[in-house]
């Protein structure tokens, strides 16, 4: 009897927990904003997906771009978020055989356009929304506040344009130095937004917890914005992978039916992080290579000629000497 007890509280606490899984479904991720592997739909084709330029889909991880110059490439949910609290966590490797000079990054967008290639990262200029920048190669020559690799976050209503030559820290909202690259273990990135508040933390140490890299609040963005994923290379380069993508509606209690409806608002922030001084680079010299090689075997000449002109000199008043000592 006692053994019959028991098997009915365990069915009846069973049913009880499925009930609840399936009435509280924003705690799981959402599937139309996700990419995880197989990725493979019907054909070559993945649900909800779209892949830009010299993007390649291999069983393990999605090449954005391989380690070769000026390629670039994307990956576009084609589906808008409809959340107004969401968590994005990428799964990603940087790497490449460059030691000293690699490059150029990637960006992971929330943005009204998709799947239109452009100069920042491989997506358009003066965009709609925000992109958090991986940024692995410094454009400036001047003095920085902070190495690279680099994670930056940007707000865009349509009036900005991401500052290439200043690593766009003039516009930034804020950012954080991240060593992601060649490591031999997985590397993840969170972007949670909350209530108004962004929040960027990475895995990049193999603890399998999440360190925090910054927090802005006063962020607001619209929904029915796109998840993109871009990246691009110079005449720098490296591979950059992506393994999953997964989007998680964040399930807030106090969120009622009546929440404000940010289909329209324009995307805005309250606080930007402030530039570096706008320090000019150096300007580049006029002189080429062999010029400036030419120049200085010429200097060497004169510097030699002028020491055997002084040799032959003091000999010749050493002479002189003699002959007059005779």
């Amino acid at each position: 009897m006692l053994f019959e007890k028991c098997i009915l509280i365990a069915i009846i606490s069973l049913l009880c927990i499925v009930v609840e899984a399936q009435w509280n479904t924003k705690d799981f991720m959402k599937r139309e904003h996700s990419l995880v592997k197989p990725y493979y739909g019907s054909g070559l084709d993945i649900p909800f997906w779209q892949f830009t330029g010299n993007t390649i889909v291999t069983p393990n991880y999605i090449r954005l771009v391989d380690d070769t110059q000026s390629r670039s490439g994307a990956i576009w949910n084609t589906l808008p978020v409809s959340s107004h609290n969401w968590d994005l966590q990428v799964h990603f490797k940087v790497h490449g055989k460059g030691k000293d000079l690699f490059g150029d990054g990637f960006a992971i967008w929330y943005a009204k356009n998709h799947s239109i290639a452009g100069p920042v990262f491989g997506s358009v200029d003066f965009f709609q929304g925000l992109a958090i920048i991986l940024d692995t190669y410094s454009n400036h020559n001047g003095p920085h506040n902070h190495q690279h690799p680099y994670i930056s976050a940007m707000i865009n209503n349509g009036s900005l344009s991401y500052d290439h030559d200043r690593d766009g820290t003039h516009t930034q909202l804020a950012g954080c130095e991240a060593k992601f690259r060649n490591l031999n273990y997985d590397t993840h990135i969170s972007i949670r937004y909350e209530k108004d508040t962004l929040t960027v933390s990475t895995d990049i140490e193999n603890k399998a917890a999440w360190k925090e890299c910054f927090k802005v609040q006063g962020v607001r963005l619209p929904t029915g914005y796109h998840i993109g994923i871009s990246a691009t290379t110079g005449d720098l380069s490296d591979n950059h992978d992506i393994m999953s993508v997964r989007l998680f509606e964040l399930d807030l209690p106090e969120e009622n039916e009546g929440a404000e409806d940010r289909s329209h608002i324009v995307p805005s922030a309250s606080y930007f992080e402030a530039p570096r001084d706008h320090v000019e680079d150096p300007k580049p010299s006029n002189l080429s290579g062999i010029k400036i090689f030419l120049l200085m075997l010429l200097g060497s000449i004169a510097i030699v000629a002028c020491i055997v002109i002084g040799i032959m000199f003091y000999q010749k008043q050493q002479e002189k000497s003699r002959k007059r000592f005779y």
